[in-house]
């Protein structure tokens, strides 16, 4: 048992210690990096979105169906992962470069909000060109909710969209919950569906805008009976 008092044998003990430390640290770090353990989503139906109960912002909010939004001219949403953030600012305002664009098209831009924090979501509108309204139960945000949390701070992805948005100027606060993650729709009016639904993968994970002005140029508006005679 002599070799238990050779200090060079604690010293080679440590060290293969430290090594294992270190390799099982960069493995957890890869694994993070993959999109193995993201939270995984569940695509949304129609039905499951026109029965989403929205409210308005009003002093005296009106609650009504989300199919209000797209029944005639189809719509463009947001669902936004918290007001104060400042990567959702970043893609509310990307969103809002496309506004004259929909209007062309006759396609509205909308956005609704999980929660209502003294005055986050007025200070979200100078980013965003839309209506904005209040969805209570989160309903835009499922129909399986996916949250992200310290994962997201040791993702790659997520820092390279933090530098970006700072480089833009985007600033933000801390105010709200901000683990559940948002997305981007555009829908179809009547019964022509969902044409494009991004849902966030991970802090800052945009919606391609190229892909929205594709989705939102197959919109067919309704015509009224009246208009077809």
């Amino acid at each position: 048992m002599s070799f238990l008092q050779d200090p060079s044998f604690f010293t080679m003990g440590m060290w293969s210690i430290g090594a294992g430390a270190l390799g099982a640290a960069a493995l957890a770090l890869f694994l993070a990096n993959t999109d193995m353990f993201l939270p995984k989503s569940r695509r949304a139906t129609l039905e499951y979105l026109e029965d989403i109960d929205l409210k308005t912002l009003e002093k005296e909010p009106r609650t009504f169906k989300a199919k209000e939004l797209w029944e005639k001219n189809g719509a463009v949403i947001m669902a936004v992962r918290r007001p104060g953030c400042f990567l959702c600012r970043e893609e509310a305002a990307d969103l809002s470069s496309l506004k004259p664009k929909l209007d062309e098209l006759g396609v509205p831009l909308y956005a609704v909000v999980k929660e209502q924090i003294r005055t986050e979501v007025k200070d979200f509108q100078p980013y965003f060109k839309g209506e904005i309204f209040l969805d209570e139960k989160k309903k835009f945000y499922g129909p399986q909710k996916r949250k992200m949390v310290f994962m997201g701070f040791v993702r790659l992805g997520v820092w390279y969209n933090f530098f970006r948005a700072w480089n833009g100027g985007f600033s933000g606060n801390l105010e709200g919950e901000g683990f559940i993650l948002g997305g981007v729709f555009v829908v179809g009016p009547g019964k022509q569906g969902l044409l494009l639904e991004h849902r966030e993968k991970e802090f800052g994970d945009k919606v391609n805008l190229v892909s929205v002005l594709e989705a939102a140029r197959k919109i067919q508006p309704q015509t009224s009976a009246s208009e077809t005679k």
